[in-house]
């Protein structure tokens, strides 16, 4: 599992505290001693490139594992005082859409639960009643970035800034709430991206399971993921933007969530915002 942390402050992050990830010190570590063997043995060049390759694989492995905390704090799980709530996240990605997310936040309202829609503030941009509406709903509005750029994981320190920020000013003068978590697009990344966050006060979010409704356009296989050792503090994955369609064209999303309503019941469990659930 990743690790969690406190929601920091905008106002307590800087890039200068930032705490390097173990990984991180250990992979700058590793290319100290490579390229130092590599100069002064005879004969060890190639053995230091190759360790050089080595360590970069790793560390691309890890951006390219969206659950993975190696290059950073990661909030995969809510905290253990969720668990005493008995609550999870339903986390919402690539909205607001027009035709969607109007009828998630009917179902939602009808079974009085509450989500986190991880939005791309573009689309804000062109619908911005509707994020209004979410939060004057009781959900919350996240960062999901600016554009949702196929290339994200390969921007460096600049781009991240440059999407993230931008996005964080667009949502917080939308909705009137500013971000406090960050989701990556297909959650890829690289080592550059906890920096910006540490900076911007976002802390990383992934999840516990996805159920690939961008995909999968039969219900029951999404929810039978969704399901899937289903218990207190999971992070749970969907879609009301880019949604896969069942075979009758609806939005395999609002099949889904009367069934994990459901069985959210059944297990004595309720939806909360990531603010509300991430709170100790």
């Amino acid at each position: 599992m990743g690790k969690s942390r406190a929601m920091p402050s905008a106002s307590a992050a800087s890039s200068e505290s930032w705490p390097w990830p173990l990984a991180i010190r250990a992979s700058a570590a590793w290319h100290v001693a490579a390229i130092g063997a590599g100069a002064m043995v005879p004969g060890a060049m190639p053995w230091a490139i190759g360790a050089i390759a080595l360590n970069h694989a790793l560390i691309t492995g890890a951006g390219l594992t969206p659950r993975s905390s190696l290059l950073g704090p990661n909030v995969t799980r809510l905290p253990e005082a969720a668990g005493v709530r008995r609550q999870v996240a339903i986390t919402i990605d690539d909205g607001p859409d027009p035709e969607v997310t109007p009828r998630v936040l009917d179902l939602l309202d009808a079974h009085g639960q509450r989500a986190t829609f991880f939005c791309i503030a573009d689309r804000v941009l062109a619908h911005p009643a509707l994020a209004r509406e979410i939060v004057a709903r009781g959900h919350s509005v996240q960062n999901h970035t600016a554009r949702h750029r196929h290339n994200f994981s390969f921007l460096g320190p600049r781009g991240f800034a440059s999407e993230i920020a931008r996005a964080q000013d667009i949502l917080a003068d939308t909705t009137g709430q500013r971000p406090t978590c960050f989701r990556a697009p297909a959650g890829l990344r690289n080592p550059f991206l906890e920096p910006v966050l540490h900076r911007l006060g976002l802390s990383l979010v992934s999840w516990t399971r996805r159920g690939f409704d961008t995909r999968e356009g039969d219900p029951a296989k999404v929810m039978a993921r969704l399901d899937r050792k289903l218990q207190a503090r999971d992070i749970l994955l969907l879609h009301d933007g880019n949604a896969a369609r069942t075979p009758l064209g609806n939005p395999v999303l609002l099949e889904v969530l009367p069934l994990l309503f459901e069985r959210l019941r059944a297990e004595r469990l309720h939806a909360a915002t990531l603010p509300e659930g991430l709170e100790s």
